[in-house]
Formats: C-alpha cells, sequence, structure tokens
C-alpha cells in the first residue's frame, strides 16, 4: 500500500462516492477513522473532509472480492466488510448496513467494470452505478497505456522529460512562472487527472496572463494537445518545440538549472587573530584513496601440546612376600642380572622399627601380658635363654608364696 502526502485534491481522478470509514489493515493495530473518496480505481484516505491533502490510497487493480463480516461490532447499527487485494486483506466498518452495500457496489463495479447484481439495492441506486462504470471505462481510454507497453515514445522515466519539466501542481505552475519570469515563460507538469499532462504559460498584456494547455497520450504512441485544431506530436521533446517554434519564440521554455561550484572550499579561522577566510585544500598528487575495508581476522587454531606420559611407578605393598624376594636376592647374588641404564632400583620403604624394651632386676615382676607385648614388639620373635630362666624363677617363686 503506497503512502503519498501533500497532494492536492484536484488532481485526483472523478470521484464516485466517498464517506467516513474505519480502516484496518494487517499491518494495523487498531483502525483509523477516516475520510474515504474512490475517486477512479483508487481509494483516497484523508484525514478529514476539508482536507486536501490525502494521506494514503489503496490501488484497486488488484481486487480479488468484496465480502461482509458477520462478527458483531461494539456499535450495533454499524456495519462490516472485508476487501481482499492480490497485496492482502483490508478491513472496513462502516455507520449502517445500506452504506456497506453502497461502498461493496461501487468499488466492485469500479474494479470490474461491471454493475454487480448480488447487491440490495434500489434502481435509482444500480443506476448511479452503471453512471460510474461507463465514466471509468471513458477515462481508462484516455489514459496512458501499461508500464508494459513496447511503444518506443512511452515516458518512464523523468530523465526522458523536457528540461523544462517540472512536478508542481496548477497553482505552483503559477507562482513559478511568476517567480522566474526571467528565465522563461512556459513550462510542462503534471495534470490534473495523474495520468495525462499540462504546458501552463505566462505573458503579459495589461496584466499578467497565465493559460493551461492539456496534453493527452495516444495508445499508439505520441501526444495530443487538446485544442481546437488537435496538435499531434511524436513526443514531449517534439511538442514543446512546437510551441516554441509556431509563437516565433515568444514562448521560452523554463529551465531552472543550478550552478555547481568547480573548486572544493572551506571556510578556516586563523589561530592568532580568530578571522575567518575561504581556503581551497591543498592536494599534492593523486587524490588519496579511501581506506579499504580491513579483512576479517581468522581465527586460527593453535594445536594443543600433547600431554607429556608421567612416569609409571610401581606400586610397591608391605604385605609381599619376602620369602620370594629373598629367593630372588640368593639368586641374583649368584647371577646378577645387569640394571639398564637411567633406571635404578627401587628400595620398599619400610615403617621405622622401634626399640626393644629393656629389662632390669629391680622393675616390678612380669607378666604374661609383659610377655605378649615383648614377644611382639621383638623383631625376630626370639627371646634369649637367660630371659627365660629368669621368668621360670620367678614365677616359681610367686606360686610358692601363694600357696
Amino acid at each position: 500500500m503506497a503512502k503519498r502526502t501533500r497532494r492536492p485534491r484536484d488532481q485526483l481522478p472523478n470521484c464516485y462516492y466517498e464517506g467516513y470509514m474505519e480502516k484496518r489493515s494487517f499491518n494495523d493495530e487498531t483502525s483509523q477513522k477516516l475520510w474515504t473518496a474512490l475517486c477512479g480505481n483508487t481509494l483516497f484516505f484523508f484525514n478529514d473532509k476539508k482536507d486536501c491533502d490525502y494521506i494514503e490510497k489503496l490501488d484497486l487493480s488488484g481486487f480479488i472480492s468484496v465480502t461482509d463480516e458477520t462478527r458483531q461490532d461494539r456499535n450495533l447499527d454499524a456495519a462490516r466488510f472485508n476487501l481482499r487485494l492480490k497485496g492482502g486483506n483490508i478491513k472496513f466498518t462502516v455507520p449502517n448496513a445500506e452504506v456497506r452495500e453502497f461502498w461493496k457496489g461501487y468499488i466492485q463495479a469500479v474494479a470490474e467494470l461491471a454493475v454487480p447484481t448480488s447487491l440490495n439495492l434500489l434502481p435509482g441506486q444500480l443506476h448511479m452505478l452503471k453512471e460510474a462504470v461507463q465514466k471509468e471505462k471513458e477515462r481508462k481510454q484516455n489514459s496512458p497505456p501499461s508500464a508494459e507497453t513496447s511503444c518506443p515514445s512511452y515516458v518512464t522515466l523523468q530523465a526522458d522529460m523536457p528540461a523544462c519539466y517540472h512536478n508542481v501542481s496548477r497553482l505552483e505552475a503559477e507562482l513559478l512562472l511568476d517567480r522566474e519570469v526571467k528565465r522563461g515563460n512556459l513550462l510542462l507538469r503534471p495534470g490534473s487527472d495523474g495520468s495525462s499532462f499540462a504546458v501552463s504559460t505566462r505573458q503579459d498584456l495589461d496584466s499578467p496572463l497565465v493559460k493551461h494547455y492539456r496534453v493527452i497520450r495516444k495508445h499508439d504512441g505520441g501526444f495530443i494537445i487538446d485544442v481546437e485544431p488537435k496538435v499531434t506530436c511524436d513526443t514531449l521533446h517534439d511538442m514543446i518545440s512546437y510551441l516554441v517554434t509556431s509563437t516565433d519564440g515568444v514562448l521560452i521554455p523554463l529551465i531552472i538549472e543550478e550552478p555547481y561550484e568547480k573548486k572544493l572550499s572551506y571556510i578556516s579561522s586563523d589561530n592568532e587573530n580568530g578571522e575567518k577566510s575561504v581556503q581551497q585544500p591543498l592536494q599534492k598528487g593523486p587524490p588519496p584513496s579511501l581506506p579499504s575495508k580491513p579483512p576479517k581476522p581468522v581465527c586460527r587454531k593453535t594445536p594443543s601440546p600433547e600431554p607429556e606420559e608421567l612416569p609409571v611407578e610401581e606400586c610397591l605393598y608391605l604385605n609381599e612376600n619376602w620369602n620370594e624376594e629373598a629367593e630372588e636376592t640368593e639368586d641374583s647374588s649368584v647371577n646378577p642380572l645387569p640394571q639398564p641404564e637411567g633406571k635404578t632400583q627401587k628400595i620398599p620403604l619400610m615403617p621405622p622399627t622401634p626399640a626393644p624394651r629393656k629389662f632390669f632386676p629391680s622393675s616390678v615382676s612380669t607378666t604374661k601380658q609383659d610377655v605378649k607385648v615383648k614377644a611382639v614388639t621383638d623383631p625376630d620373635n626370639q627371646l634369649t635363654r637367660a630371659t627365660i630362666s629368669e621368668l621360670k624363677l620367678r614365677l616359681e617363686k610367686n606360686k610358692g608364696k601363694c600357696q
């Protein structure tokens, strides 16, 4: 949906029907109450009925269908309908069901160029739709061909326009000719219906005299100046040349070309006295080229260091069979095996051995528990003969005393 602002209403095509409607499209969160006018095959929306500039327009060339909406509104008298186009669906709300039938009838009639037969309208209302269809057919016959035409004289870009073409309205053309009277008195502008062109001229008689001429585009190529007799030209450039030559150069095309600077300059202030002056940049050699955009840094994958293999230590246990080690040591003493270089023989760690207890004669009598402790703490698990004989004598004395 195209949006344009500051477009005068007098440049719009013929208006067939108008009134207030609430419009809501799929992009709108809430509905807007706008004054809507059906001009040609386009709906134009205004903020107010008195506004001359429309704020939005909706082309009906992609018309598919228009249907009622059964959902009830808060206002019981209000009526809704959906307009389905190729570009999307638009919902409208009107004051009552009768106005809804009118809008549906005009939209469908203008879009299909035929009076719809499925609407509840009176004979007089159907006659009004027939008149709108007839006017729309005449308007399309006089309108320019579509953009897909292959006619070489079809003008699609403003660059193909003559130099005196100005995109202004009728009133703006009069003001422009009055202001630029020394540069020219003839200009080409868009027509009021949006599909044709117009030529505006200004001359001085007793007072300024401004005239406007309509230029119609032909379907088979070329343009017609709508005067009596009609003047036909192949292109807009030929038409401007004809107007200049046929008036002996009295009409001069209004060409506004603003001059451009030839050198670069800037305003600089003196650091000492602060005076400003126009300076020109000092340029030596070719102009500096713009710095190129640096390339994006590439993350390089650094190889991760391989983990060092730790030496595997052999687990030594204290409960190993010492008899086997003794046998191995005896065998090694007979036939010693050479140790590999760089590898030392590992010695098992043993807990510290407690020192043996010493027994004195003056000590307290030894009990069986003391004997057991000595047997456990003795590393060789052997008691000397002197100690055993001493213990036996003491035990016999103790027995004799007890008896």
